[in-house]
Order: structure tokens, then sequence, then C-alpha cells
């Protein structure tokens, strides 16, 4: 089992962003995640909040060994061209580090604030899909070329390549079984949902139809979930026994109300 910790770099200094990524690696878990918001998603009014890829790129110069994402990408923040040139240089200057997600964005009221277009859902979903494939398209082909309805690219090369072989593993956020989960199953590496352990143990069996029918292994697709650290230690270990039996082989643990201390007491348990 791997074990990511959520920084959530949002209403604190930079300093603390930096300090949590550098603990979380000193204590031993795999991934660094932070999320990709340009405003404060709880609390009230203003608050600082840095962007994620930006984010990612400078804590890749400030650890060694942690891998790097956000939890997840948002398609409609970045034309997918230059989400891929984005995702190119953070893999190069972590080394190698770099977990690329993707999903389709969902925050209407930043958009909104901010003037970002946020089209209706059936939209956002078929343009998702075809970022998907030009993001990946971009990390491995030389002149590659994409007709699509909400985008395209002709003729289109990206040097260098990333560092990781053939691209960055391919994290996908969805739960939606109609339209997002056939993607994930066509394309993620990773597939990443929000949820209990029955409820998406049920969702990762479906999941594995939908792979079997778009000709792939269901086994090459790693499940990821995400964990609550603010339990008792004895429910966080039952918790984390159940996601290992239900087939899911990360978790991405919340940064708990009680701080270090609990990240602390779970690290010695679980990262020994």
């Amino acid at each position: 089992m791997r074990l990511g910790l959520d920084v959530a770099q949002q209403r604190m200094p930079w300093s603390e962003v930096v300090d949590r990524a550098r603990f979380a690696e000193a204590l031993g878990f795999d991934g660094v995640w932070g999320f990709d918001h340009f405003q404060p998603m709880y609390g009230e009014g203003p608050g600082e909040c840095f962007e994620g890829n930006t984010t990612l790129a400078a804590l890749s110069g400030l650890t060694e060994r942690v891998r790097l994402g956000l939890l997840v990408t948002g398609m409609t923040y970045r034309h997918p061209s230059v989400f891929a040139a984005e995702a190119i240089t953070i893999d190069h200057a972590s080394g190698g580090r770099l977990e690329l997600s993707y999903g389709a964005a969902w925050f209407d009221k930043e958009h909104r604030e901010l003037g970002i277009p946020f089209p209706e859902l059936r939209d956002r979903v078929d343009a998702f899909e075809e970022a998907v494939q030009i993001v990946r398209g971009l990390l491995t082909t030389d002149g590659f070329t994409f007709e699509g309805k909400h985008y395209s690219v002709r003729d289109a090369t990206l040097h260098p390549r990333p560092v990781q072989a053939p691209h960055p593993p391919i994290w996908i956020g969805a739960s939606g079984e109609k339209r997002m989960m056939p993607i994930a199953a066509r394309y993620a590496d990773v597939w990443h949902c929000f949820g209990p352990v029955q409820y998406l143990a049920e969702k990762s069996n479906r999941l594995s139809d939908m792979a079997v029918a778009a000709g792939r292994d269901p086994a090459a697709i790693t499940r990821a979930a995400s964990l609550s650290l603010e339990d008792d230690a004895d429910t966080i270990a039952r918790n984390v026994d159940a996601w290992r039996a239900a087939g899911f082989d990360y978790l991405v643990c919340g940064w708990p109300a009680g701080g270090r201390d609990a990240v602390e007491a779970f690290a010695r348990a679980h990262l020994g």
C-alpha cells in the first residue's frame, strides 16, 4: 500500500506549504499532494491559496524523494497542450517524480468569479476525453495531430520527452459511470475516487468490466482512494486494511485537524 499526504496549499503561508511537504517526505510518505484551485474551498472570505502546478514545480526543488501530484488537475483551467508542457517541465524539475492527474473540473463558483469558462457537464466531459488523448499524445509522439470538437492540435511536437517513460502515471479522477469512469477505463494508469470502501469497491469492479470492454487488462489500472486521519488509530488501521482487501493500492491521506502530531502518529504505525 502506497500512502500520500495532502498538504492542502490553502489558508497558510508559503513557508507552511514547504514545511508540510518536507515533513511528509521525512516521515516516509510516498507522495505529497495539493489541489488545483485558485481560491480556498472552505472557510470565510479570501485567503492564501497557491496555484497548483507552480507549487509542484517549486516543491520539486525543495524535496528529494517524494512524488508530487495534484488531486486533481482541472481540465478547464489550461489548454491541454499547455498542461502537457507544464507536466514535462515538472517531471524534469523533479527528476521524474510527477504524478500526472486529470479531471473535468467542478468548482463552478471559482470559474464564475474568475471569469473562466465553465461549460455544461456534457460538453465538459466531451472536452475532457479529447484533452486526455491530446496530453498523452504530446507526451509521447512527434508530429502529433488530433482533431476534436473542443480541442485540436496539428503536427505538434513537445520536447524534451518526460523523464518517466513513456509518460508520468496518468491519474483520472472519476465517479460518473456513464462517461467519466469509461474514460478512466480507456486511458488511466490510476483511477481515483472519493467515497467509503464498500461503495468504491463496487465501483472498482465495474471499472474492471469497463476496462475489459475497452480491451485493457483491469490490473493495469491502479485503484486509489482517500483516507481520513480524523478517526482513532484503531479505526484508521481497520480502514487501511479494508482498502487493501478491496484491491486499492494507493491512499491519499487528508491533513487532519490534529495537525503534525496526528500525522506523525499515523506514520509511526503505517510507514515504519
